[in-house]
């Protein structure tokens, strides 16, 4: 059964929307959309499939969805126009911004380190629990007393929802808002854009639910299955905080899918948004757009230099990400549309990012999460690709 795309695409996008369509083959539960800005513009609006598995209620215009990691690309926004505007430095030490983080060994460890994933905090030492990481001072009181997992800067690892309290603490510090507080302020007001680090009462119904997709479920039972007795995964802690998360990230009503979480701010993972503002947010970073522009030519060169790449500090296969200043790089992990491409790539199939050559803000976003070789979010990029050199 072919699935109903709804939507528009300017002149000379077809093979998005064709790539868009193809997505969903064998995937009869699956809900997503694609949007695409070119110099400002909305190129791409596209929909479609089951916003909710469990009683077939239909992905709408404006479904959002839990972005996972893309959100971290999101917080690199915030701490480069804080560098922008003189606030924050990338070489300044956090004990700068956020004194009590120098405990335990950490007092030298640069802002940079933090956002390229070289902090030595990937997990916590002390399993958090589900109520845990409600509790944002909680959260960042643990994380800045504790001894690091390696030396910091000497090597990295992803530090998959950590990222977030450590970037979004000194963001608070500088600021005096909350992370989701100076995200709203900063970016979607001035967009009106339709995208949350921490949900408003009463947008939980709107929010598609994540379902775990065959591949996701057959790869977490593999690394299950190969753990040593007695031997701690560092990798597998950094996802699940030691079990405030199933490995997945969701189960059927918990996870990323409560709504407690969901109203949280959680933002190494925790970011809500549409397609379309999504895509917006990351076309305001390289061209004006709904009158915005977020980030100077200037700012994007520093905050997209290459910080980390190669293997980490624990044995993961590659190929593996490069990171910037918290943005993702392209790389042979994550392909863009060119190399000047930045941005970041999400649990189960997400993908957003802005290319400064061509004036592209993209993103694509879906319920059904599949595995990290999942290629629908990169057949959907190709074809852009493809779309634009005509």
């Amino acid at each position: 059964m072919t699935t109903l795309v709804h939507g528009t695409t300017s002149p000379g996008f077809d093979r998005v929307r064709d790539a868009f369509e193809a997505a969903f083959d064998g995937k009869p539960d699956m809900g997503g959309a694609v949007a695409v800005f070119q110099h400002g513009r909305q190129v791409v609006d596209l929909w479609g499939g089951i916003k909710d598995e469990r009683d077939r209620q239909p992905w709408l215009h404006d479904t959002p969805g839990v972005v996972f990691s893309c959100t971290k690309g999101l917080v690199s926004i915030l701490a480069a126009r804080l560098v922008e505007e003189g606030r924050l430095d990338y070489d300044a030490r956090v004990t700068d911004y956020w004194p009590e983080f120098g405990a335990a060994g950490k007092a030298d460890v640069r802002v940079s380190d933090l956002l390229a994933h070289r902090s030595g905090v990937s997990a916590p030492r002390v399993a958090l629990t589900p109520d845990d990481v409600l509790d944002w001072d909680l959260v960042v009181g643990r994380l800045a007393a504790q001894e690091p997992l390696w030396k910091p800067g000497a090597g990295y690892a992803y530090h998959a929802l950590t990222h977030g309290w450590l970037a979004g603490e000194v963001v608070r510090r500088i600021t005096g808002l909350t992370v989701g507080g100076y995200f709203r302020q900063l970016i979607t007001e001035p967009l009106h854009a339709e995208a949350w680090i921490g949900l408003p009462p009463g947008e939980h119904p709107r929010v598609a639910h994540m379902q775990v997709g065959s591949t996701l479920a057959q790869l977490t039972a593999q690394q299950a299955s190969t753990r040593v007795p007695g031997r701690i995964d560092w990798s597998n802690e950094a996802m699940t905080l030691g079990g405030a998360f199933p490995p997945e990230l969701v189960s059927d009503r918990g996870g990323f899918n409560s709504a407690d979480v969901q109203a949280a701010e959680i933002p190494g993972a925790g970011g809500i948004a549409t397609a379309s503002a999504l895509a917006a947010i990351w076309s305001a970073t390289v061209v004006e757009t709904h009158g915005v522009r977020l980030l100077e030519d200037a700012t994007l060169a520093r905050a997209t230099e290459v910080q980390t790449e190669g293997p980490p500090v624990w044995d993961v296969p590659g190929p593996w990400p490069r990171w910037g200043m918290g943005f993702q790089l392209d790389s042979e992990a994550r392909r863009y549309l060119g190399p000047t491409g930045f941005g970041h790539d999400g649990a189960g199939g997400q993908c957003a990012f802005a290319d400064p050559e061509s004036g592209i803000g993209f993103a694509f976003i879906t319920n059904q999460m599949e595995a990290i070789d999942d290629l629908r979010a990169t057949r959907i990029v190709d074809a852009l690709r493809e779309a634009l050199r005509g």
